[in-house]
């Protein structure tokens, strides 16, 4: 649990957006600067921060909207990156708003962003032309806000509330990061059509729709077929937020599984030195939950020493390079690939598709996190004393009254793996290997 010292404000043209006490290479700073300068197009960053509001305090499945939390903003030298789940954790939100946006020096750090249903309102009154000074810092996210028009002073508002990280935000930012490195561009659009599509997106209380975003002369349509280069979507509303900065927009990207199969699908916004990208999971009902992501890797000791080695070097870089990170810790890149893998559970790393890399940000640090949120390993290392090789490739694993048969492969490949409980029945290991082949693949290691 982090506080903000004061509460965010927009008081006779003077901005302030309050952050919580913060993470930076200097470790925990309860007064952090990130910032201090102007922001060259105020309506397109306060749009932005308009969309990240509307997602995270909305409930898409059975339409409700609710309390809002606060975004995770990092500051990376180069950027600026906000980041949020909506309430019903099916939708990510990234704000970027790049060095091009921004006239002054962007520090290190990460915290929690303010953003209150009284300053929404106020942000709204932002118009072309207004100029806006911007200062993330200590007091508060601040901006001086000078409007083209006489007497226009905006209200005072004061909001003052405590953060908490959601556990489950921390399990979804892993399953993204893992999610999103499957992803690959399809198409985009632009200009006219980019603006027309995101008119034409029903809004968040909006019937379900779903189907195949296709390109098409005229722009985008949803059709009920796949067809080239389509993208499927499930619950086209979910995409609603996107309606504050349509004027904004030059151009629109879209994404989907490498594999073409219907699920997950990604959309970048594109405008002048800032980009919004949503991603949505497979279906409109379900959300980011992280469930069973990376137990190969957890269960891996050779992997969480390099995690470990990789996290201590980390610096709030808005781009890893993996071949320069794997050469300079003499690792195999594979190994340094699942390395970074595993510190993305944890919530310490994102990924961009459009650049193919991850990024760095540092959450509260919770050893216990790992573990907590993958109970099926703390089930395994449960099981590893009644667990007994038999012959080939064939281990029995005792569980209470039961034993179970699983086959492990000699590859050693756990997607290969099968075992005879419920679990594996059920699921096959398209949600993580169940407790018993986890707990062989301890008892390998350990032997």
């Amino acid at each position: 649990m982090r506080e903000f010292k004061t509460g965010s404000t927009l008081l006779g043209g003077n901005l302030a957006l309050s952050i919580a006490p913060a993470l930076t290479p200097n470790g925990v700073e309860d007064n952090p600067l990130f910032f201090n300068g102007e922001i060259i197009n105020p309506t397109i960053v306060s749009g932005g921060l308009l969309v990240l509001a509307d997602i995270v305090g909305t409930r898409y499945f059975n339409y409700v909207p609710v309390a809002q939390r606060d975004p995770i903003l990092c500051a990376q030298g180069d950027r600026l990156r906000a980041e949020c789940f909506s309430a019903c954790n099916g939708v990510y939100a990234r704000l970027d708003v790049f060095q091009s946006a921004l006239d002054g020096e962007i520090l290190y750090g990460t915290t929690n962003v303010d953003i209150g249903a009284d300053l929404r309102k106020s942000l709204f009154n932002i118009k072309q032309g207004d100029r806006l000074k911007f200062r993330i810092g200590d007091d508060g996210f601040k901006t001086l806000h000078s409007k083209n028009i006489d007497g226009g002073v905006l209200t005072d508002i004061h909001i003052q509330r405590p953060v908490k990280m959601p556990d489950r935000w921390v399990r979804a930012l892993g399953n993204c990061a893992i999610l999103h490195q499957n992803m690959e561009y399809k198409f985009h659009i632009e200009g006219m059509q980019a603006k027309t599509f995101i008119a034409m997106l029903p809004a968040a209380t909006g019937k379900e729709r779903s189907g195949w975003l296709t390109p098409t002369k005229t722009g985008v349509m949803l059709k009920p077929r796949e067809e080239k280069m389509s993208v499927y979507i499930s619950g086209l509303h979910r995409l609603s937020a996107l309606k504050r900065i349509m004027s904004n927009v030059s151009a629109v990207y879209f994404y989907a599984p490498k594999d073409g199969e219907p699920g997950q699908m990604m959309i970048e916004v594109c405008m002048t030195g800032v980009n919004i990208t949503l991603s949505l999971t497979a279906k409109s009902y379900e959300g980011y939950s992280g469930e069973g992501a990376l137990l190969d890797s957890l269960s891996d000791l050779k992997i969480l020493e390099y995690s470990d080695r990789i996290d201590n070097i980390l610096n709030f870089e808005s781009r890893l390079d993996i071949d320069k990170m794997s050469k300079s810790m003499g690792m195999v890149k594979s190994d340094t690939n699942a390395a970074l893998e595993l510190l993305a559970v944890s919530g310490k790393l994102g990924f961009d598709v459009r650049e193919r890399a991850f990024f760095h940000r540092e959450l509260p640090d919770d050893p216990d996190r790992v573990l907590k949120d993958n109970p099926r390993l703390i089930g395994a290392k449960k099981l590893i004393e009644d667990t007994e090789y038999i012959e080939d490739n064939i281990w029995h694993v005792k569980s209470g009254d039961t034993t179970y048969r699983v086959i492990y492969p000699t590859d050693e490949n756990l997607e290969n793996a099968k075992c005879t409980c419920t679990w594996y029945l059920k699921h096959k290991n398209g949600r993580g290997p169940c407790k018993h082949i986890l707990a062989v693949k301890l008892k390998k290691e350990k032997v």
